[in-house]
């Protein structure tokens, strides 16, 4: 998020693309032939850009990847992120450029979010600065950054109906919340604060504070102080089973905006969605190097 508070931008690189209609209808058999970075700008003249990408897409080293035109990349401590991805419908441009993340640390933690471990969070930088320079007017900015991870060996929709997540700067650190309802009715609450050195400790869960639902009545819920209200202060992506928006909420008696996503898996379900999201998520299974 812009420190002004008018831009932000989110960008997933994705193995096994996991909203991706064709890897589902693919049977998710090759995560490596339904790969991605998705990228997506908030604010005047934001655009989102996913596209379904073939195995001769992917480059992957230990601190590259590689998706087509666009990269990750680790270089001296900084997530340098080399963007060149066109938008879907009905807003069709190129986005190119370069976004920089840089962490005050890098954390150990790692939270399986089902008894198994066969889904796991990993929120390697929970307080970073970002830079972003984007080839179009107003999008060179730096603000408040963050960079984390989820790893699975099923479909999200086979273990979850509901999810919800948020991440708040927190006096020289972070905290964040994690909620999830799984299939067999047992539930996922955790919450964990961080500093500037990366360092984290587990903190009593604060209760959950109601917000309004989203434009497509996904229902979100958030956590903070006793007594207080969350509200969305900027929408970010808004669909009919995901949302994701800036939300101010209170925290030790200070109030703290960040991003928080609800995600409804029950929805995600629904085979009507996919011919929807294939319309958004275009698949483009060859791809040469230059």
């Amino acid at each position: 998020m812009s420190d002004c508070g008018t831009r932000a931008v989110s960008v997933i690189g994705f193995i096994g693309s996991v909203f991706s209609p064709w890897y589902r209808w693919s049977g998710r058999k090759n995560p490596q032939n339904h790969v991605c970075i998705n990228v997506a700008t908030y604010g005047p003249g934001g655009r989102f850009t996913m596209t379904d990408r073939g195995e001769s897409a992917l480059r992957q080293t230990a601190s590259r990847l590689e998706v087509g035109p666009s990269c990750m990349r680790w270089s001296n401590g900084e997530l340098i992120i080399d963007v060149n991805e066109i938008s879907s419908h009905p807003m069709i441009n190129r986005i190119k450029g370069q976004i920089t993340i840089t962490p005050s640390a890098l954390t150990q933690v790692e939270l399986p979010l089902t008894e198994d471990g066969a889904h796991i969070w990993r929120p390697f930088a929970p307080r970073s600065r970002i830079t972003v320079d984007i080839d179009r007017k107003g999008w060179q900015w730096e603000g408040e950054g963050y960079f984390d991870a989820n790893f699975g060996t099923r479909a999200l929709e086979e273990d979850f109906s509901y999810w919800t997540w948020g991440r708040y700067p927190t006096g020289d650190g972070a905290t964040c919340f994690y909620d999830a309802t799984r299939l067999d009715g047992s539930e996922l609450a955790a919450a964990f604060r961080f500093d500037s050195t990366g360092d984290a400790r587990s903190i009593p869960l604060p209760p959950k504070a109601p917000m309004r639902r989203s434009l497509w009545a996904v229902k979100r819920e958030t956590r903070g102080d006793a007594g207080s209200n969350a509200r969305q202060i900027q929408n970010m992506l808004d669909a009919p089973f995901y949302s994701r928006s800036a939300v101010q909420t209170t925290l030790d008696g200070v109030a703290t905006t960040g991003v928080h996503e609800a995600l409804d898996l029950k929805r995600f379900r629904s085979p009507l969605l996919k011919p929807m999201l294939a319309v958004r998520v275009p698949r483009r299974p060859n791809w040469t190097f230059s």
